[in-house]
């Protein structure tokens, strides 16, 4: 048996975007994340297979999330689930994050009577991000509540307000709300950390820092961000339509996961 053999063989991940993987494409071009790479970590880890599902959909509230998602996850009979959401619901300015925090404290009671561990995840920090900062202290009060949550119920968390590796913008897509594959891979590092299995070392070690912009430089950087994901992202607010609309869990039921073969010593 490994070192760093763990009792989870069947996971279930649930959430929006970032747990569906998006903008971490597979080589197909299907959407990968980092929920998918953890799941191949915890296989190489126990160095037998692990069963995975994903049911996390784009553009999902925690509300939905959770009763589209939390009863068929609990018919998988888990032994690990990660519940990761509210992003979405933090950035709509009325949002109240202690009855979101709320609703996903129920879930949680749900997961763990039914004997699952879970796994939840804080709001990632916005200082520094033009329009997004301003849902820093919102997000805030979601955290200490995730927090308290996982200290009722013996729950795992992911942090990526802590994590100073997402404080740079070469771990995120142009849209600057999603995370690319190098984010995607940091926070499938941070999951391993956050459960008690050894993350990869330097995991969260920051990118060196990318050169300064001329003020020019700057104003077309926040233009094109304007332009082609601002503007659409608030234009579907207004017509309150859903990028997930329409669209089904890419793992519904159980894929098998197994160890990837160790690489050859050079």
């Amino acid at each position: 048996m490994p070192e760093t053999a763990h009792p989870w063989r069947r996971y279930v991940a649930l959430g929006d975007s970032l747990t569906e993987g998006l903008v971490d494409p597979n080589p197909d071009g299907s959407p990968r994340g980092w929920a998918d790479r953890f799941a191949q970590h915890l296989a190489d880890a126990a160095d037998e297979p692990v069963q995975y599902a994903n049911l996390a959909i784009r553009g999902r509230l925690l509300r939905p999330i959770i009763a589209e998602q939390l009863e068929p996850a609990l018919a998988l009979k888990p032994d690990l689930v990660s519940l990761w959401g509210g992003g979405n619901d933090i950035l709509r300015p009325r949002a109240d994050p202690d009855a979101i925090a709320a609703e996903l404290e129920r879930a949680v009671v749900r997961l763990r009577e039914a004997g699952a561990d879970v796994m939840l995840g804080t709001g990632v920090d916005a200082k520094g991000s033009p329009v997004l900062e301003l849902t820093r202290p919102r997000t805030a009060v979601f955290n200490a509540n995730v927090w308290t949550i996982a200290r009722r119920h013996g729950a795992h968390v992911i942090d990526a307000w802590g994590m100073r590796s997402l404080k740079h913008w070469g771990m995120w897509y142009d849209d600057r709300l999603h995370f690319n594959s190098i984010g995607h891979e940091r926070v499938a590092q941070a999951a391993l950390n956050a459960v008690g299995l050894p993350p990869r070392p330097g995991w969260d070690d920051p990118l060196p820092e990318a050169p300064a912009m001329s003020p020019r430089e700057w104003l077309d950087w926040q233009l094109d961000w304007a332009r082609q994901h601002a503007g659409p992202w608030i234009g579907r607010r207004l017509r309150r339509t859903s990028s997930g609309a329409g669209r089904n869990a890419k793992f519904p039921q159980y894929v098998e996961v197994r160890p990837q073969p160790p690489k050859p010593a050079e």
